[in-house]
């Protein structure tokens, strides 16, 4: 039952300081496997006044996407996204699911300030107030993604094109013999992290700009494309 999660599990359920509660956070949580390991991050990064997209893998078995949905059915700032992938890894999908996620928050009633995006083995190192006094200290306004021109030992991820296959029932990806074409509007490759915390303008921005919209659909057949996305983004001039 919903009382004894939030009680046994001790979520908080009103923000600990003012700060606090004017600058909500949106979290993307993408997740397949250990419920206990979600649960326990969950609890650890839930405050009443953000918000949680989660994006369960579609191909997880069904009682975990039960309990799953059970748990979120407890909380009305947590929702389940509403179109779900088939995530294979480093493949175009684990960026696909983010977007997801992306576009159910901006259309969510909530007025988040920024979006951080996490798997279900991370774990946060500091509280919600640190994080918040950290971005407001440093990055007000700006986007934490970073990264550097592509080296040339990564540029095989942009070069060919890469195939998603299925062995032994295992899904992966695997570059074909087809050279890809220059990326979109001449834009340069950055290389960085595939997790951010980026602004909700920043977000709204890559749901809507052409250029945003072209290089999405040019990484389809990339490696582990988010690794190269939100990065050459946040690069653009503006």
């Amino acid at each position: 039952s919903c009382p004894t999660v939030l009680k046994t599990l001790h979520f908080i359920t009103r923000p600990l300081s003012e700060e606090e509660g004017n600058f909500s956070l949106a979290y993307i949580i993408t997740i397949h496997k250990e419920l206990e390991m979600f649960v326990r991050l969950l609890r650890a990064i839930y405050m009443p006044q953000n918000i949680y997209c989660i994006h369960i893998d579609e191909k997880s078995p069904r009682d975990y996407k039960t309990a799953v949905q059970n748990i979120v059915n407890c909380f009305e700032n947590i929702f389940i996204s509403s179109k779900r992938e088939h995530v294979v890894y480093a493949g175009f999908s684990r960026l696909q699911a983010d977007i997801n996620c992306m576009r159910d928050l901006v259309n969510s009633k909530v007025q988040w300030n920024y979006v951080i995006n996490l798997c279900g083995q991370d774990y946060p190192l500091k509280t919600n107030k640190e994080i918040i006094q950290y971005i407001k200290s440093k990055w007000n306004g700006k986007n934490i993604t970073p990264g550097i021109v592509q080296p040339l030992h990564m540029k095989h991820r942009t070069e060919v094109s890469y195939r998603e296959y299925i062995h032994s029932g295992v899904p992966y990806v695997y570059p074909a013999k087809i050279r890809k074409a220059q990326p979109p509007h001449n834009l340069t490759i950055y290389f960085g992290s595939a997790y951010y915390i980026l602004t909700k303008d920043f977000v709204e921005f890559t749901l809507s700009d052409a250029r945003a919209k072209a290089l999405l659909e040019w990484s389809r057949d990339t490696y582990s494309p988010d690794e190269h996305y939100w990065v050459t983004l946040n690069r653009l001039p503006g």
